[in-house]
């Protein structure tokens, strides 16, 4: 048998279910995880009640009532934008300099401002993203089971 102890296999009906499970996991009835980001749609039901300001998480759906509170996005969404976007900006910062050779003043002038405005433009999307596939996959923080 391969494969984690415990762990379940897939049956036609898991594929087949309508209605989402209330505690999390994924069926066809729910929105896709990139909806969460864009819109800010709450994972189980879709509706646009995920964020209660521009990147703070509402604290629970007022559709449907899953509270958001209890999902741990953390600081993955931050972490990702600032490795992925800080990559990026060196990278365009380095073809700047090797194919216009400006001052330094420009360098300190045009970068800041650029990524600043990309991890904050994109977090919003990175964390609504993140707590719909923390939803969807049923991810939670592991526990010592008690004996």
């Amino acid at each position: 048998m391969s494969g984690a102890v415990g762990a379940r296999r897939s049956t036609p009906a898991d594929v087949t279910e309508t209605t989402p499970d209330p505690k999390g996991g994924g069926s066809a009835a729910l929105p896709p995880p990139i909806a969460s980001g864009l819109h800010g749609c709450c994972p189980r039901c879709g509706a646009k009640t995920l964020f209660r300001s521009f990147t703070a998480y509402a604290d629970r759906c007022s559709a449907c009532g899953l509270r958001f509170s209890e999902f741990n996005v953390g600081d993955g969404p931050v972490v990702f934008l600032t490795l992925g976007i800080g990559a990026l900006v060196t990278i365009l910062a380095l073809w700047l300099e090797f194919s216009l050779s400006p001052p330094f003043w420009v360098h300190l002038l045009v970068w800041p401002p650029v990524t600043l405005a990309l991890v904050v433009g994109s977090l919003r999307v990175a964390k609504g993203l993140l707590l719909a596939l923390e939803y969807r996959n049923r991810a939670h923080e592991g526990r010592i089971a008690e004996d």
